[in-house]
């Protein structure tokens, strides 16, 4: 099965991610920790990744899109995964269709909790500033691509504001 998870950042993609890998058995696989996991590499392409983190930008999609296929071509990943992070805008999905998504999560929330949320978890990139930015961009490219998975048949919105558990068992009953 190929799953995809979508929510502004905040909205508990990558707790329901991991807890969907103990439930499913497969991989949880996140641009986000991709992308921090390069970050936090002395070269050339984690200098230039760490400074798109931290000036709230997003990485480039032909650089993305290379990582993710990379990751999806690992073993683990062959009898299906969980993506998390991407696609992010309609001309990403269109770039990646080929992966045939079964059943795309969306975990909304409101723009308060997560405010709230990213300002909890303390990371350097999570000032209040960057996270506006951040949750502004994310609603005006996101829509597009809802109303793509929605016309495929395969979106499910799930309310993210709950218990984590009930929400877990939300997202299962789709499964």
């Amino acid at each position: 099965m190929r799953i995809l998870l979508i929510g502004p950042q905040g909205s508990g993609k990558s707790t329901q991610g991991k807890l969907l890998q103990e439930n499913i058995h497969l991989p949880y696989i996140s641009t986000g920790d991709i992308f921090r996991n390069i970050a936090a590499q002395n070269t050339d392409e984690g200098r230039r990744i760490k400074q798109i983190l931290s000036s709230g930008e997003l990485v480039d999609d032909k650089i993305v899109i290379e990582l993710i296929r990379k990751r999806l071509q690992s073993a683990d990943a062959q009898s299906g995964f969980i993506l998390d992070g991407y696609p992010r805008t309609l001309e990403q999905a269109t770039q990646i269709a080929d992966l045939n998504f079964d059943k795309v999560f969306y975990l909304k929330i409101p723009k308060s909790i997560i405010l709230e949320r990213l300002l909890k978890r303390g990371r350097a990139d999570d000032t209040e500033e960057l996270i506006n930015r951040r949750i502004e961009l994310y609603y005006k490219q996101t829509q597009p691509l809802l109303n793509y998975y929605r016309n495929q048949g395969i979106l499910v919105e799930i309310n993210g504001e709950g218990d984590i558990k009930a929400i877990q068992n939300e997202i299962k009953k789709f499964i």
